[in-house]
C-alpha cells in the first residue's frame, strides 16, 4: 500500500509540475523563464526563434531553429490570439515557452481553415525563445543581415559538399555561389546590363525538379530572356551568368540567401532551399532595349 500511495504521490507531482496554463483565447502554455525582469513593450523590435509542428503527422510546418530568427516589431493593440504572440508582453529576452494551439480554435478566430492538411481536433504544437530586442530599425538591419551572412555560409559549405559529392569541379564567387564551367561561351560575357537568353533546369538539392525550360521534363517551352543586374531574377542568376557567353554551359549552385531565403517560394521552392540550376545561354546582347521583368524560373 505504501508503495502504490507513493507511486501515486509521484505521479500527481510529475503531472502538476507539468500542466500548461491557458491565455484567455484557449491557448495552452509553459515558459522557462531566464531571470531577465525587463519585460517586453509596445514598439520593441523583438528577435526569436519560433518552431510549428503539426502533432497529427510529426510533420515540422515552420522553424527558424537553426537559421535565421524572426524579427518584428510589438503592435501591443494588435496581438494575436491563440498563438505564441498573445503572450509578448508577459515575456523578456531569455524567455522560452512551449505552447499547444487548437486547429478548431484557429479556425474560430479566422487564422487557418479546415483541409485535407488541418483537419478537426488537430492540433499545432510549437515552442518559441526570445533571443534579443532592439528599440531602432537600424539596430534590427545590422543584425540581420549579420545573421543573414552566417546562414549564407552554412549553405555554401553544404553546396560545397554537394559539388563534392557529385563530382563537379566549380569556382567560388566573391558572392559565395558555386560555379560549375563546362563551357564559357563567346563573348562578350552576360555581365550586368546585358540581356541573356537562357535555358535551364532548375533543381532543389534532392534532385527534385520546380521548373524547366529545357530537357524531356520541360514545364516552359520559350527560353527566359532579362536584363543582367537588374533584379528582376535571383541574386544568383545576376551574380553567375557573368562567366558565360552566347553558347556557354553548366551549373549554378545558389545558396537559399542568395535564391528564395527563408520564405521560399511555396508550394513548390521550401524555405532555406539551396537550388542547382543547369543552364545554356542561347544569346547575350549589349545595349538591350529594357523590356517588362519577366517571371523569375522557379518564383510563383
Amino acid at each position: 500500500m505504501k508503495a502504490i500511495l507513493g507511486f501515486v504521490t509521484a505521479a500527481f507531482l510529475l503531472t502538476a509540475c507539468n500542466q500548461y496554463e491557458k491565455t484567455p483565447s484557449g491557448l495552452a502554455y509553459k515558459l522557462q523563464r531566464s531571470g531577465e525582469k525587463e519585460k517586453l513593450k509596445h514598439g520593441d523590435f523583438v528577435k526569436l526563434h519560433v518552431e510549428y509542428i503539426l502533432k497529427a503527422k510529426d510533420s515540422v510546418l515552420n522553424s527558424s531553429f537553426g537559421k535565421i530568427p524572426v524579427y518584428f516589431q510589438i503592435d501591443s493593440t494588435r496581438l494575436g490570439k491563440h498563438n505564441f504572440t498573445e503572450m509578448l508582453l508577459d515575456l523578456a529576452v531569455g524567455d522560452k515557452m512551449t505552447f499547444s494551439m487548437s486547429i478548431d480554435s484557429l479556425v474560430r478566430f479566422g487564422q487557418l481553415q479546415y483541409n485535407e492538411y488541418f483537419k478537426r481536433n488537430d492540433i499545432i504544437s510549437g515552442r518559441m525563445e526570445v533571443l534579443a530586442k532592439f528599440t531602432n530599425q537600424d539596430d534590427v538591419t545590422a543584425d540581420f543581415n549579420k545573421e543573414g551572412e552566417q546562414q549564407k555560409a552554412k549553405e555554401v559549405k553544404q553546396l560545397e559538399e554537394y559539388a563534392k559529392k557529385n563530382k563537379l569541379t566549380t569556382v567560388k564567387d566573391s558572392s559565395g555561389m558555386l560555379i560549375c564551367i563546362e563551357n564559357a561561351g563567346q563573348e562578350p560575357k552576360a555581365v550586368a546590363g546585358t540581356e541573356a537568353t537562357v535555358r535551364y533546369i532548375g533543381r532543389l538539392e534532392n534532385g527534385s525538379m520546380f521548373d524547366a525550360n529545357m530537357g524531356p521534363d520541360a514545364v516552359r517551352n520559350d527560353p527566359f530572356s532579362f536584363i543582367v543586374g537588374s533584379g528582376s531574377v535571383i541574386k544568383g542568376w545576376d551574380e553567375g551568368l557573368k562567366y558565360f557567353g552566347k553558347g556557354g554551359k553548366g551549373k549554378l549552385l545558389i545558396p537559399a540567401m542568395m535564391g528564395y531565403g527563408p520564405q521560399g517560394s511555396p508550394p513548390i521552392i521550401p524555405p532555406f532551399s539551396n537550388l542547382v540550376f543547369d543552364i545554356q545561354i542561347e544569346d547575350v546582347k549589349l545595349n538591350p532595349t529594357p523590356n517588362p521583368a519577366p517571371m523569375m524560373p522557379g518564383g510563383q
